[in-house]
């Protein structure tokens, strides 16, 4: 999303989401594997399908579609989204490719094969993110609601708010479903969230402040953690942010109960 906030909002953003006692489950992690990530790629929209990633990078004038090969980084296809738009989540419905822009109230549908943009689509207000199940789509707006759409008719036919012990979960960016439970980046934090679909609970807080140092970076506030995939077939989960030279394969440790 935007990229240049104040330091003390951002310090803000990242007290969010912390358990209240011992409510939620933590989570910390194990590093399985890691891959090369192309620095240039703000990240917006991740996701695993057949063997490949494919990563949707943002900023008005260099937002992109694009397959990438997991083990080298390498930017096999790519698509240059037009340079008014500020390109934003994606995922995989029935051979197409479905993204969406920030503020622009529009999205695209493109060819999963080829990229080629076929049609779009509105929607109000902001875009953020996408994932699917295996019926319905998932979409976040930066609020703590999160949008259900008819993944045929991109129409939105429900919606879930999201709470942590009580209280509502704002900022939820980019989402991958995950045998069954959503997962959220809190953007600006170093935090994902582990949502409950039917419910809108948080069930888990996954903490990866460890997992990459991004004052390395140029702009380490605003290059945080964003962008989650998750390689069904294998149980392989991986993660990385906005212009890291890193993506990781991890795996959750469940934290022991205070």
């Amino acid at each position: 999303m935007i990229r240049r906030l104040t330091y003390l909002f951002a310090l803000a953003l990242l007290t969010c989401c912390a358990p209240a006692g011992a409510a939620i489950p933590t989570y910390s992690y194990k590093v399985v594997h890691v891959y090369p990530h192309d620095i240039t790629a703000y990240t917006e929209g991740l996701f695993y399908k057949d063997g490949f990633l494919y990563e949707a990078t943002g900023e008005e004038g260099e937002s992109t579609v694009r397959k990438v090969e997991l083990e080298t980084g390498k930017v096999l296809q790519r698509y240059d989204v037009p340079p008014q738009y500020f390109g934003e989540g994606i995922v995989d419905w029935k051979g197409k490719l479905l993204q969406l822009t920030w503020k622009s109230q529009i999205g695209f549908v493109h060819d999963l094969s080829t990229f080629k943009l076929e049609r779009s689509f509105t929607y109000p207000g902001e875009g953020w993110a996408l994932t699917r199940d295996s019926k319905k789509l998932y979409m976040s707006d930066g609020t703590p609601t999160l949008r259900v759409l008819n993944p045929d008719t991109l129409q939105q036919i429900g919606s879930i708010d999201v709470t942590a012990d009580g209280e509502p979960v704002k900022n939820l960016n980019e989402l991958e479903w995950v045998k069954g439970t959503l997962y959220a980046n809190v953007w600006l934090t170093s935090k994902i969230v582990l949502i409950d679909p039917a419910t809108g609970h948080v069930t888990g807080i996954l903490d990866l402040a460890s997992l990459f140092d991004v004052s390395q970076l140029p702009e380490p506030v605003n290059d945080c953690l964003n962008g989650i995939a998750y390689d069904a077939k294998h149980d392989r989960l991986f993660v990385t942010g906005k212009r890291w030279p890193k993506l990781f394969e991890i795996k959750l440790v469940k934290q022991p109960a205070t």
